[in-house]
């Protein structure tokens, strides 16, 4: 059985360039999630671990959708060819069970890990020249003005959280959520 798998970091980013890709590549089933790949413990993940038996081939679009260190993907890969799965990686090929193959694997994990170290090396260079701007706050920007969400919480008065919800489209979470911090 030839198996796929589709991994995004985030819930806002979207799977199905990998999904396309892994159907054109002759994929029968597709095991995906959104999940942080710096996780060894990735629940879809695991479950197709723990489904793939001697003959199968697991495809993956690159390398560090299921393995983003270099041990972590050595240690899949070999445990895989020891149960006599076959490693299809689409932007490298077949990983061969052999010397070259292995050591093509050690390479591009190498590769796969000096990439995500410089994306948070780059981030964190980011965040810390933000951070000395006047004015910075971190975390996502704010959805709603102090005024719009002083309005909502006059609103109350008179109106259940229902009602102040449709009123003025700030959802029921959030206006309790405001209400919980405005009371502490």
């Amino acid at each position: 059985m030839i198996y796929g798998y589709a991994r995004v970091s985030t819930v806002s980013q979207e799977l199905e360039a990998q999904l396309q890709q892994l159907k054109a590549a002759g994929t029968q089933e597709i095991y995906a999630e959104k999940f942080t790949g710096t996780k060894k413990a990735r629940p879809e993940f695991t479950n197709l671990l723990t489904t793939l038996k001697s003959g199968d081939t697991l495809v993956v679009t690159k390398l560090d959708r299921f393995a983003r260190s270099t041990l972590d993907a050595i240690t899949t890969v070999k445990e895989l060819f020891e149960r006599g799965v076959r490693i299809h990686v689409l932007n490298m090929g077949m990983i061969e069970d052999t010397t070259g193959g292995r050591l093509m694997l050690t390479v591009f994990a190498g590769f796969a890990e000096f990439e995500r170290d410089l994306i948070v090396e780059r981030t964190q260079e980011g965040k810390a020249i933000a951070r000395q701007k006047e004015g910075f706050t971190e975390g996502r920007p704010k959805t709603y003005t102090e005024k719009q969400l002083n309005h909502a919480i006059d609103l109350l008065g008179d109106n259940s959280y229902k009602e102040v919800a449709s009123k003025t489209g700030i959802s029921k979470s959030t206006l309790i959520r405001e209400v919980r911090k405005r009371r502490t």
